[in-house]
């Protein structure tokens, strides 16, 4: 008997530690939705020293969604490109907002040219925490939202749902409205660019512009400093991004269900198919691996071992 609750003991120490590799191996899974009833470009930056994704810049037509996989370590940002016109034959073009400057569809290692709204990223590997944020600081163009999926934490979502081109003041608006700038980029001003005299959390405050960005979107980043309400942290979450989100809700954009374009072998789209969008999960990640839950992408091979090891532990129980 002794034996046997040893062996017992022996198996769910190398369960905890096999899953902890697993989650090491894994990264996060992030899901693009488009809510807008326009269609709109998506770009990527992965930051220096992070790999590149499957794509830097794409089209999402309205209730389009597209999915990537990040590795662990991996830090970048997402933002959605609006007004692009493209030609079809050579992929170059522009766009009004957002814009990457690469006159290509990918942006191909280009950020966005402010104003633009920003979903950051850092993926930490194994137990330890993600941090995530939808900044502000270098204006706006489009409501977007970040939830969290199969994570364990805080997990909480964050964004801006508003519509801050119709609030935006005069001496902000782009053109007729397609987007808002930050005051930094408006009047280039040191005390609003958190620059030179105002270069510390001490001397850069908010602004009255600042601080009406934050009353629309109280947990999106409004200015440099703005730290202490607009970053969160998740452990071995997925992650879904939305843009032209509900504003009912910051919690969850779950009230309908995207629709994704597959290509099929002879390199045209298909029809849009319905898919589901990631539930909340507030459990461990642990219990959501073995039941099925988590989103999580693992090697066949890692689930493999997984399974085998399971099944050992229910022979020795």
């Amino acid at each position: 008997m002794d034996l046997i609750l040893s062996c017992n003991r022996c198996v769910y120490i190398c369960l905890i530690v096999l899953i902890s590799f697993c989650r090491g191996l894994s990264g996060a899974t992030f899901t693009i939705i488009n809510r807008c009833d326009y269609t709109i470009w998506p770009g990527i930056l992965a930051n220096a020293g992070s790999a590149r994704l499957d794509s830097t810049g794409f089209e999402l037509a309205p209730g389009g969604s597209r999915s990537f996989q990040a590795p662990p370590n991996w830090s970048g940002r997402f933002w959605g490109r609006s007004g692009c016109i493209f030609d079809q034959n050579t992929d170059q073009g522009s766009c009004v907002t957002g814009d990457c400057g690469s006159n290509q569809v990918e942006c191909n290692g280009n950020g966005a040219n402010p104003p633009a709204t920003l979903a950051e990223f850092t993926i930490a590997p194994g137990s330890a925490q993600d941090f995530y944020d939808v900044s502000l600081v270098d204006g706006y163009n489009l409501p977007m939202v970040v939830d969290t999926s199969g994570g364990s934490g805080a997990c909480m979502s964050t964004g801006c749902a508003t519509d801050l081109n119709r609030q935006c003041p005069n001496e902000l608006r782009v053109g007729d409205g397609a987007a808002c700038k930050s005051a930094c980029e408006a009047f280039g001003s040191p005390e609003y660019c958190c620059n030179g005299a105002y270069g510390t959390p001490d001397t850069c405050k908010p602004s009255i512009y600042s601080e009406m960005f934050k009353a629309a979107c109280p947990r999106s980043y409004s200015y440099a400093y703005d730290d202490a309400t607009s970053t969160f942290t998740c452990t071995g979450a997925d992650y879904t991004i939305t843009f032209c989100p509900s504003s009912a809700s910051q919690k969850s954009a779950r009230d309908a269900s995207p629709t994704t374009n597959t290509t099929n072998s002879s390199g045209t789209e298909s029809q849009p198919q319905q898919v589901p969008i990631p539930n909340e999960v507030n459990g461990p990640w642990v219990q959501n691996f073995f039941t099925g839950d988590s989103s999580k992408t693992l090697s066949s091979f890692t689930w493999i071992i997984a399974s085998v090891a399971s099944i050992l532990s229910l022979f020795l129980i």
